[in-house]
């Protein structure tokens, strides 16, 4: 294991991230703010892939607050029923759709306050519509963040919230909306939750913390 102080490490990480994804295309599809704000909802406890395979589905009959509305809840649960979480899921998006209307004229608001008063919508669903629709700098952390930022020695796993602010303490601002996808998409090709190989991982097999894996 490579003995280098916090910042040389992160300066290391940053560099094997943008080696390794110097393109980072938001993995859930969408053509708007709305559209990213649904997906991103849908995705709690549930992958970026099978959203994809319901979205076409969902926003080829209601892609804007107003035609959204126009289905009962019942037809959004239906249909988004593969996601799981479907009662729940199908309310959120119908109340939040109402709200879009009656308080920002059917647009998504540009704020984190704003964004996480709406149904279903917590700080990391913020962060992400914040980073990704509107390019506001944000560090979105996930369950998969938080367990790599633990595994590289970055946080202390306390809790996301804690993670977060120790993220964006160790790396530059103007990095972060590209550098949480960089650390998604390492995870799922090289440092998974289970079944990982510490050894052949490029970054556990220098920084990560060993116990983790005996």
């Amino acid at each position: 294991m490579e003995q280098l102080s916090k910042k040389e490490k992160t300066l290391e990480i940053a560099r094997i991230l943008n080696e390794l994804y110097p393109e980072t295309p938001i993995p859930l599809t969408h053509t708007s703010p709305y559209t990213l704000l649904v997906a991103v909802l849908l995705s709690a406890q549930c992958t970026d892939v099978r959203v994809n395979l319901i979205t076409p589905i969902l926003f080829g009959r209601a892609d804007n607050p107003f035609d959204m509305i126009k289905l009962s809840i019942d037809e959004i649960k239906e249909i988004i029923r593969p996601c799981g979480l479907s009662p729940a899921k199908s309310k959120a998006i119908f109340n939040l759709s109402h709200i879009l209307i009656d308080k920002y004229n059917g647009e998504v608001p540009e704020s984190f306050e704003a964004l996480e008063e709406l149904p279903g919508v917590g700080h990391k669903t913020a962060s992400v519509v914040m980073s990704q629709a509107f390019g506001h700098p944000a560090f979105p952390v996930d369950t998969h963040i938080h367990r790599l930022a633990y595994r590289w020695g970055l946080s202390n796993g306390k809790n996301v919230t804690q993670t977060e602010k120790d993220l964006k303490r160790l790396f530059p601002k103007e990095t972060w909306n590209k550098l949480h996808l960089q650390i998604i998409y390492f995870g799922r090709e090289y440092c998974p939750a289970r079944s990982h190989n510490f050894l052949e991982c490029p970054i556990c097999s220098r920084f990560g913390r060993k116990s983790l894996f005996k």
